[in-house]
């Protein structure tokens, strides 16, 4: 082919970079040659290029979700063993993998004993919300508190709380595990306070409601936490043996 005949090419190529059309750049000679086999029209062509545009784009932005959310690792609702769990009410869960109770800010908040499966469950509907568009964050409530913390001490905790506000859905995990200092139960309660109503938030914890006080040390601050978290809140009683346990065993005895 000679330089005027491949000029068209480079710069329709050339167009497609400055456009960031990475996806039509990649297909667009394949979907050609499938639409001439099939006798299909322009229309349909540059239609079809312009669907794998959008379904590539939003795969993209999905993973891009998934990685500033910060999963410890990426857990499906697919791969958990709802059988095993028989307190655990499964239609409950999967509705709220739909995401809608994000859009009406309410909170979801799952009790158990260790090794239950309270983390994956949280993870997987923070990667449904993930895939439904909705801006997540994962956090331990250990390292939550020490970020706030940390950021007081280097004047910037202003920031992070709006950072964090801005989160559409908050999961906390492990609540309970390690005892709160009073500095860190406090601005726990400020960041819980600041999310009622603005924000849907998640937590998971191996102590039922009446222990609470345990962790954050001070029952007025626990009620009042208490009090905004179960305003609009949908509870995931996780009572049952240990899973991960059960599973050590299950190898140990093969």
């Amino acid at each position: 082919m000679s330089a005027a005949g491949e000029a068209p090419e480079i710069l329709l190529q050339h167009h497609l970079k400055k456009l960031k059309l990475p996806t039509v750049l990649r297909e667009y000679e394949k979907v050609a040659r499938q639409c001439a086999a099939e006798n299909v029209d322009h229309v349909r062509y540059l239609a079809r290029l312009i669907e794998l545009e959008l379904l590539d784009r939003e795969a993209r932005m999905i993973d891009r979700r998934i990685k500033a959310a910060r999963f410890p690792a990426i857990k499906s609702l697919e791969s958990f063993d709802f059988d095993a769990i028989p307190a655990l009410n499964k239609k409950l869960v999967l509705d709220l993998a739909r995401g809608e109770f994000v859009g009406r800010r309410e909170n979801v908040i799952a009790l158990g004993p260790s090794g239950v499966g309270k983390s994956h469950v949280a993870i997987a509907l923070g990667l449904a919300a993930c895939q439904h568009g909705i801006k997540t964050r994962f956090v331990t409530a250990s390292a939550i508190v020490h970020e706030m913390i940390e950021a007081r001490d280097e004047r910037r905790l202003l920031r992070l709380q709006k950072q964090l506000a801005t989160v559409e859905l908050l999961i906390i995990d492990e609540l309970g595990f390690v005892p709160l200092s009073k500095t860190g139960a406090e601005l726990l309660f400020e960041l819980i306070s600041q999310r009622y109503e603005r924000g849907a938030t998640v937590i998971t914890s191996n102590l039922p409601f009446d222990e609470w006080t345990a962790a954050f040390g001070d029952e007025r601050l626990t009620g009042a936490l208490l009090d905004r978290l179960t305003h609009h809140v949908h509870i995931l009683e996780m009572n049952a043996p240990s899973y991960r346990l059960a599973q050590s065993r299950a190898r140990k005895a093969k």
